[in-house]
């Protein structure tokens, strides 16, 4: 058996390290031997921490465990827990993970009894890249490109970070769109990234509409959107967006753009950029757009609608 310890803000890369596990699973029984459980009550974690698995070989369990950090655990509890990781199945791969809001600027408490267990396994933190470490984000890109045997430009690595940020997620799937572009054996290039990836201009000309009361120029814009993105995946990333412009716009006066970068993970000359564009628009504008946002986010992945462009468009329309 092995015991893991995958925490941080990171979510891709915490995936990444739980799919390499996955790997050593029978692929026939993997919906038998891989289970997920969200902060199990303590009686029922010790029961997956002793679980016996059957005759399918290895067993992954993977126990998201966030909430053990704002709760204590007593003495007996905890050495119950000690015990049973101790001295559970042989075949019983156990990864422990704690994931934290992305840009929250929040760390787990070290000195926490259960961080100070499961951080004698194999823990590894998962933390963000942040936006103003490009030399950092820039290898990242590199290292990655190079494993999809993507071949891309220096010049096309740096436009990437600005346009898409530092959401490790959405740059791999931007350099899985532009393998696809290249192929057989074309070079990615600047061009094709401000052609392809989705980017904070072609977000900001849709809100700008919005602001402006034009809505029929917003439906022109968001028709466009639709060329390069899913409807769900643009309401994400403009609710991701919205959350940012709301910072910038409550805290521009008070901090630098290389602050406000901090904050909100983006490129300083995103920032400036953001700063410009929104000189015009109400503070209470954007948050009641994001609220709209929010709403029919919940009604799509609630099932309550399922007609996703047409819930999309109603919301940028109230």
């Amino acid at each position: 058996m092995a015991v893991y310890f995958f925490y941080g803000d990171e979510d891709f890369n915490i995936e990444k390290e739980i799919d390499k596990l996955k790997k050593g699973l029978d692929k026939n029984f993997l919906e038998m031997s891989f289970k997920t459980y969200d902060n199990p009550k303590f009686p029922d974690l010790i029961s997956v921490l002793r679980s016996q698995p059957l005759m399918f070989g290895k067993m992954l369990v993977v126990i998201k465990c966030l909430d053990y950090f704002t709760k204590t655990f007593d003495d007996k509890q905890i050495k119950e827990i000690e015990s049973a990781l101790e001295n559970n199945n042989e075949n019983l791969d156990i990864v422990f993970v704690a994931e934290l809001p992305r840009d929250g600027g929040k760390k787990l408490d070290s000195r926490k009894k259960i961080f100070k267990i499961l951080s004698k396994y194999n823990a590894k933190e998962c933390a963000s890249i942040p936006s103003y470490k490009t030399a950092e984000l820039e290898d990242w890109v590199k290292r990655e490109a190079k494993a999809k045997s993507l071949k891309i430009n220096p010049d096309a690595v740096t436009s990437l970070i600005i346009q898409v940020g530092n959401n490790l997620r959405q740059l791999d799937g931007e350099l899985e769109k532009l393998k696809l572009m290249c192929y057989p054996d074309k070079v990615a290039t600047k061009e094709m990234i401000k052609e392809i990836c989705i980017s904070n201009e072609d977000l900001f000309a849709f809100s700008d509409y919005l602001m402006l009361g034009e809505k029929d120029k917003a439906l022109l814009e968001y028709r466009k959107l639709l060329e390069k993105k899913y409807p769900l995946e643009i309401l994400s990333t403009l609710q991701t967006m919205l959350r940012r412009w709301i910072i910038i716009k409550a805290k521009s006066s008070e901090l630098s753009p290389f602050e406000l970068g901090k904050l909100t993970g983006q490129h300083e000359y995103v920032v400036k950029l953001s700063i410009q564009k929104l000189k015009k628009t109400n503070l209470k504008d954007l948050v009641a757009m994001k609220k709209n946002l929010t709403e029919a986010e919940y009604r799509i992945k609630s099932g309550q609608s399922f007609n996703v462009e047409d819930e999309v468009e109603n919301a940028f329309l109230k």
